[in-house]
């Protein structure tokens, strides 16, 4: 599985992780032949490979390198620890668990599967559908295999927004006391999180929200809520999220995730849009000739049988929505529209409020690993002249996400990309805070817990790992 990630870097199978400073070489493809030792390879002492053939010819292998757009966040430190519980989460999981389910004799587990509006957006456009169509035909298509449920993530994004929100006025307000307040970096990216926990530590987490992804966000909602509105114990729901990259099956794994007395995940697997159409061709279907459903509207952001979006970005508006009420709330500014300025390329934007010729707000969009590790050098120099940063580890945000599925013959990336971005553009939009049942689970649910409890189901933490010193890293 860990070969899916945007690199491929792992080092043998010792529980440690890449850093920057080390030459990133992807291993080095060789052609099966058959027959019996046809060739020999061997590294000489300056490190290059060499195929040696039978009659004593060499020749050299090229190494494959590694550019920083292939070594997205997590890709570039994983470890063999995580890999083998990513291995945990496929397609072939989900699988597993529906045919002991039609073997149990009636003591099953209860599937529910949570689909993200990126995957909606990437299957939609492989498909020639609307991203509502693809919505309901996905959830026709889950229920056929013995899916109990189909939920949205946008609903869930709902309260990852409004605790997004929440949380910029806290730290904007104690600004001059705490001087790791600002800015605050988004949270929802996975990849970004663990390469700011290897490789940055101690010094970046504090300005990271402690806002929990609408992943996560969905797993408080499922194993919690969701499992004592319908009288389950927590480790009987098997819940599946399908998402737009590979780095949410690492997030999924995190030990903050795991529920300690039920003994189980808050996601039990994740799979992505790639997979999604994988299980489509494996059942020898098209989702075009799937027939529409409406999704299960407990945790659906939906209007009868359209499905609502939040404006701003394809990978969750959070500059947008963040921008807007810390505008109102901070300085009475009614913001009708944002206008972003492109800075160093596309994928680095920036938007300000200005009053009377000062700023009272900076805000900055920042897309990719090149970006990502400018940001952080700024910060450390202590040049970041921002109050929030949308931080994602793929270049063009979630919508373009590894997990996503790939052009067709004679399309583009780019024109792949702008197709499944108008997808999700389509929908309409809403404001986090105008969903009643948001409110009305804040209002019951969240309050019924405690003012801690309810933290915890909406937050999390970091922690920064400390890096193993070993022969590999040390250079001699």
């Amino acid at each position: 599985m860990a070969s899916h990630f945007s690199g491929v870097l792992q080092l043998t199978d010792l529980d440690d992780f890449i850093t920057p400073s080390q030459e990133c070489v992807k291993p080095i493809k060789v052609e099966k032949k058959h027959g019996r030792s046809l060739a020999k390879i061997q590294i000489e002492d300056d490190g290059n490979y060499f195929q040696v053939n039978q009659d004593g010819r060499k020749q050299k292998l090229e190494k494959a390198k590694i550019t920083l757009n292939d070594c997205l966040a997590c890709s570039g430190c994983i470890t063999s620890a995580e890999s083998v519980l990513i291995t945990q989460q496929s397609h072939e999981e989900l699988y597993k668990v529906l045919r002991q389910n039609k073997r149990s004799g009636g003591e099953e587990q209860v599937v529910v599967v949570s689909v993200s509006p990126q995957s909606r957006a990437s299957l939609a456009a492989h498909f020639g559908l609307s991203s509502s169509d693809a919505g309901r035909r996905l959830t026709s298509f889950f229920k056929s295999l013995g899916v109990h449920y189909v939920f949205d993530t946008s609903f869930s994004r709902n309260f990852s927004l409004l605790e997004s929100q929440r949380e910029f006025i806290q730290r904007f307000q104690r600004k001059e006391d705490d001087k790791k307040a600002l800015p605050m970096l988004a949270s929802a990216c996975p990849g970004w999180i663990c390469y700011a926990e290897k490789t940055h530590g101690e010094f970046i987490l504090p300005y990271i929200s402690t806002t929990r992804s609408p992943q996560q966000m969905m797993g408080s909602l499922v194993k919690n809520y969701f499992a004592e509105q319908q009288g389950l114990p927590a480790q009987s729901i098997y819940h599946v999220t399908v998402m737009p990259c590979y780095d949410k099956k690492l997030e999924a794994s995190r030990p903050d995730f795991y529920l300690t007395e039920a003994e189980t995940r808050e996601v039990d697997c994740v799979i992505t849009s790639g997979e999604v159409l994988k299980m489509l061709e494996e059942e020898g279907v098209s989702l075009s000739d799937v027939e529409a459903v409406p999704v299960d509207p407990m945790f659906s952001h939906v209007c009868g049988e359209e499905f609502f979006t939040h404006a701003g970005s394809g990978s969750g508006g959070y500059l947008h929505h963040i921008f807007l009420h810390a505008a109102k709330e901070l300085f009475g500014e009614e913001v009708k529209e944002l206008t972003y300025k492109t800075l160093k390329n596309k994928d680095f934007q920036e938007v300000t409020l200005e009053k009377d010729g000062e700023v009272l707000l900076r805000f900055a969009a920042t897309y990719g690993f090149r970006n990502i590790q400018n940001l952080v050098q700024k910060l450390k120099r202590g040049k970041s002249p921002y109050h929030f940063v949308e931080v994602m580890a793929c270049p063009s945000g979630c919508l373009n996400g590894g997990g996503q599925l790939k052009p067709q013959q004679e399309q583009s990336n780019k024109e792949l990309l702008q197709r499944v971005e108008e997808l999700y553009q389509a929908e309409r939009s809403t404001a986090p805070e105008e969903d009643a049942r948001v409110t009305q689970l804040y209002h019951t649910w969240l309050q019924s817990v405690g003012e801690k409890r309810a933290h915890q189901l909406l937050h999390t933490q970091y922690h920064a790992v400390e890096k193993a010193t070993n022969g590999l890293t040390i250079k001699w």
